[in-house]
Formats: C-alpha cells, structure tokens, sequence
C-alpha cells in the first residue's frame, strides 16, 4: 500500500492501483520526466516534482530525464492563453547544459538517464507523423481546458499546437515509460501518452501530477518572467530573504510541496496557524533556514539567517517592503529612487542623496551621481519611512 507519506505534495494519481502494483512489483521502474529548456534557470516551482523523482530514486528506481530539444522549438502551450514562443537550437542547447547542471541539486545523477526527444521526432517522416495524428481526435483534444477557453473565446488555436501533445505522448511511447510526473498544467499532455502507449500495445504509464507553487506574490505560478521566484541559483541570503517575504498564506504549502515535513508535522503547523499567539515569522525562518540549507549547506544558511536579523531586525527594517528584481549591473541611484517612487523627481532624488538621507544596506550614500553594482540582494531607503529591496536575477 502507498504510504501517506509518499502522497504528501501529490494532486492526483492515475492510476492508484496500477501505483501500488508497480511499485510492489520488484520491477525497476522507468519514470519520465520532461521538461523543455525554455529558459535558462529552474526554480523552486520546478522542484516539486523534482523532489517526487527523488523518492522514487531512493527506492532504486530510474529516472529518464527527457529534455525537450525537438519540442521546445515548437513551444508549448500547455496552461497559455496564447502559444508559448518557441525557441532557436542555439538557445534550447545553452538552456539543456544548464538544467543538467542544476537538476543534480536533487537527483540522484546515477539513477537518472538523461536523453532528448530530438533523438526520435527529427527522424519523423510525413507519414510518420500523419500516422500519429490519426490516433486522437479533434473532440478530445478540445476539451483541454486552455484550448477550450480559447475555442469559446474566438482566439487563435494553431494546427501545431494539437500536434504538441501528441509529441510528448509519442515521448512515453519511445521511453516506454511505466510512470510521468508532472505539474497539474501537464495532466492533459501526461494522459495523452497513456492513450498512445495503449494504441502502441504499452501498458499505459501511470500519471501522478504534483501542485503548481504560486511565486512570492502568493497569486500567480512562481515565473522568473513575473519576477516572483525563488532561483535555484540564488544565494543563501537571497532565497532565506525571500522565504520571508512569502505570505502567510503560503507557508504551510511551502512547508509540504518543499521539504520533508512529516504529515503529522504539517497538521499540527496547520492547527498553530490559527492561533493569534503564534507568530507566522517563527515558521518562515525555519523555513528559510531548510530551504537555504538545502541547496547551500547548514553554515550558509545559518549565516542568512543572521544576516537578515542585521539587516532586518536589529535596523528595524520592515518586513514587507516592496521588492523588485533586476539582472547584475551597474544602476544610477538616484533614477532607481524615481522609478520606483522613493522620490518624486530625479532633481528630488539627488537632493535626498547629497543630505544623506538615503542608504543601501544601512550605509549611506551622499554622491548625488553615485552608481550602485547590483550584484546580491539590497535594500535601500530614502527618507525615514520608504524602503525598496532589490533582488538580484
């Protein structure tokens, strides 16, 4: 029987039966994941099923990574409202390098075989293809849910993006894969390759989706392009930071879709949410902390921990301060202060500065014309009472 535990961060399985027979089996079990490198970094959002795929590795079974090399030139439209834009074979290469390189955080490398659907669909004939189409229908690829809405709303539906699904399910026919793990957004596409598998003669693959992470402003799925994430890439005191500035909302979701906590743990976090004497911060630092410590080391997070104290705490420096995230570089201060309306005018702003009524990380700055290197997270402020942190992408 499944454990609780191993369906603790897991949405839905299809199905659980076929689950439970697989893994008393004794058979190593082949588990696909795919991912198109559709932009240069992961994310926290993208380890939720990593994390899944790691507890099957720890029960000695295999992960095939499938890089989406053929299908990212397509682009996906998987919970768009519009086709995703597609990339060229020089940028989806530099992407696939670097999920390698960031996946292996998680996974286990030795019980992960990594291959690329390019491998098979360049090889696709016209017939081939023609073939594949011929076995789904227009009906069924209708009632995905973003192909509808946009059916219904008189918006553009691509001929290639019915054929996107088809690929991916042509995928778990190629890899004969007994399982595919992906987010909730993918359960369409996932069962796809179930009904091509059984047109193949397959068994078809089992399908377990995961929940979408909202990013930092607790609304919208964690993007880069929102500029809402926590990167995995990110310093030690850039994601604790960030982990603080999560809604409350969001921290038991956090807790459960991002470490081991065990259900038990997790109620009973859940019951102390709702009681007034309880301090929801005293959760988001634990949380920090695990996070950090996960991807950097117990003394690095530590450290962050100690360095947002300083920052934060001992300087009586808000908690929720309005955030941005620019790419390392070189900004002039004083625009920083207008853009983001820490002053009124740019004339404004360098006065501030030259009375030094303004300071990046406690230490003032009174160079009117001073240009600041943006290379980790910052916090400036301008005045008594208005503060802006800035987070390096």
């Amino acid at each position: 029987m499944i454990s609780p535990d191993f369906q603790k961060g897991i949405a839905e399985i299809i199905n659980i039966e076929d689950l439970d027979s697989l893994l008393t089996s004794g058979k190593k079990l082949r588990i696909k994941w795919g991912a198109d490198p559709s932009a240069p970094d992961l994310h926290l959002g993208h380890t939720v099923v990593l994390r899944k795929l790691k507890q099957l590795q720890d029960l000695d079974h295999q992960v095939i990574f499938l890089i989406g090399n053929f299908t990212a030139t397509i682009g996906d439209p998987s919970g768009k409202s519009k086709t995703r834009k597609a990339l060229s074979d020089e940028e989806v290469a530099v992407n696939a390098q670097t999920y390698q390189d960031q996946v292996f955080k998680i996974l286990d490398r030795d019980k992960t075989t990594v291959v690329y659907n390019g491998d098979w669909l360049n090889k696709l004939t016209a017939k081939d293809l023609i073939n594949l189409t011929a076995k789904y229908n227009v009906a069924r690829m209708l009632e995905r849910d973003d192909f509808q809405k946009r059916f219904h709303n008189n918006q553009t539906i691509s001929i290639h993006e019915f054929i996107y699904p088809l690929l991916q399910g042509y995928d778990s026919v190629q890899l004969q894969a007994d399982i595919e793990i992906g987010g909730t957004d993918q359960k369409f596409n996932l069962l796809v390759g179930r009904h091509l598998q059984k047109e193949s003669g397959q068994t078809p693959q089992v399908v377990i989706t995961v929940p979408i992470l909202e990013g930092l402003d607790g609304v919208n799925k964690m993007s880069k392009s929102l500029g809402n994430h926590i990167g995995l890439t990110d310093t030690a005191d850039n994601m604790f930071g960030k982990i603080m500035s999560i809604p409350d909302s969001l921290i038991t979701k956090y807790y459960e879709l991002l470490t081991d906590i065990s259900l038990s743990d997790l109620a009973s976090m859940k019951q102390q949410l709702t009681d007034d004497n309880i301090n929801p911060r005293d959760l988001k630092v634990n949380l920090g902390k695990i996070i950090a410590a996960q991807y950097h080391g117990e003394e690095a997070a530590n450290l962050a921990e100690e360095h947002f104290i300083q920052l934060f705490k001992k300087k009586e420096i808000p908690d929720n301060i309005p955030e941005i995230s620019l790419t390392k570089g070189e900004y002039s201060l004083f625009k920083l202060l207008t853009q983001n309306s820490l002053a009124p005018s740019n004339k404004e702003a360098q006065r501030l500065i030259s009375q030094g009524a303004v300071s990046i990380n406690n230490e003032k700055i009174t160079n009117p014309l001073e240009n600041i290197n943006i290379s980790e997270k910052i916090v400036i402020k301008a005045g008594k009472r208005n503060f802006l942190q800035i987070n390096c992408l």
